[in-house]
């Protein structure tokens, strides 16, 4: 008998600021991102921004978990490729306490699979990446597009 796996999941992360304004080290574990503040807010904006790396991070989360997820059902997929953009207008808010995307729209492009079976692969992803929820409980408008090839 096999041990069930954990249903809560605990993630650590960590930010500090460096000797460059609007730079600072992101990590996890022991692992290291160098990160830029954009140059709408002053900074150099020559690395990733916050901004970026979270998109980046809910692109990641599609794409591994679309992955995952085929294994788990023994679908045959090749590659998986998901595209990511967001817009921030921050004249036009939902909420006067805090900033979210005014929209977002992501593109997944999926090999190896038909176009059902792509879409039920992405809806699986949506169901269960914590960030799309987020991101999906937070903005204004989300809209994916799935094409397979």
């Amino acid at each position: 008998m096999t041990a069930s796996p954990p249903t809560i999941r605990e993630y650590d992360a960590r930010a500090t600021t460096t000797r460059t304004f609007g730079r600072v080290l992101a990590g996890a574990r022991d692992h290291h991102i160098v990160v830029d503040g954009p140059v709408q807010n002053g900074c150099l904006g020559e690395a990733i921004t916050p901004a970026e790396m979270f998109l980046a991070a809910v692109a990641s989360c599609g794409a591994e978990l679309v992955e995952v997820i085929a294994r788990e059902e023994g679908v045959p997929l090749g590659t998986v490729d998901v595209a990511i953009t967001g817009w921030v207008d921050r004249s036009n808010q939902p909420r006067a306490d805090v900033t979210t995307f005014n929209k977002v729209h992501l593109d997944v492009t999926l090999t190896g699979v038909d176009e059902p079976r792509g879409r039920a692969l992405v809806d699986g992803f949506r169901r269960r990446c914590p960030l799309y929820g987020t991101v999906a409980a937070a903005s204004g408008e989300v809209t994916v597009s799935v094409r397979v090839g």
